[in-house]
């Protein structure tokens, strides 16, 4: 008689069983048997609602091409020596895009004899990483690209979160600023103040 290895629906391990017996588990439980790795010896078998699983596989994947589709690598270019201005220019580019949810490349271009010195650019690479680390993570290390040198930083926030935050950033200054424009200085008698300027007129 055909076994599989028994997964229970929480992810537990039943055992090893026969069909027979993992199909009545399911019907005592109203789940199905599903077949999650034919390959192994035995075969690994699962106790689970087959449609829901499906379902929630469904919207995962959904939201998974969402986020993909609204993520944009933005490209930063700097030199090996860059001074300390360019640098902290870069540096605040590069949390900019990755506040937006973006990911970032930033490439490293080398000139004639610099490119006998690679563990410079990992350097001024490592210490991107330290400065924007509040905003990124390091998605893929220092890699030698011909005369260039290249990192990815992906941002610690959804593409799509950014957004909803930025937006409700708008509106709140929108309501902040409408507030100001409806509130006008008064004197003690209620009148509207208007406020002179500049010297004293002669009496």
């Amino acid at each position: 008689m055909p076994k599989v290895l028994l997964v229970g629906p929480a992810g537990e391990q039943v055992g090893i069983v026969r069909v027979e017996d993992a199909l009545r588990l399911a019907n005592e439980a109203n789940l199905d048997l599903v077949e999650v790795a034919p390959g192994a010896n035995p075969p690994v078998a699962r106790l689970m609602d087959y449609g829901k699983y499906k379902y929630e596989a469904n919207l995962k994947a959904r939201e998974a091409r969402k986020n993909q589709a609204n993520t944009v690598q933005k490209e930063i270019r700097m030199g090996l020596k860059i001074d300390k201005h360019d640098y902290e220019t870069k540096r605040r580019n590069v949390e900019k895009f990755l506040a937006g949810g973006d990911k970032v490349k930033v490439i490293i271009r080398f000139r004639g004899r610099e490119q006998s010195r690679p563990e410079m650019g990992v350097k001024l690479l490592g210490r991107m990483a330290e400065d924007v680390s509040e905003y990124g993570f390091v998605e893929s290390h220092p890699r030698q690209d011909g005369r260039n040198m290249v990192m990815v930083f992906g941002p610690h926030k959804k593409k799509a979160q950014a957004m909803a935050e930025a937006r409700k950033r708008r509106t709140d200054a929108e309501k902040a600023d409408k507030r100001g424009d409806d509130t006008a200085p008064t004197t003690p008698d209620g009148t509207e103040n208007d406020a002179v300027t500049g010297a004293d007129s002669e009496s």
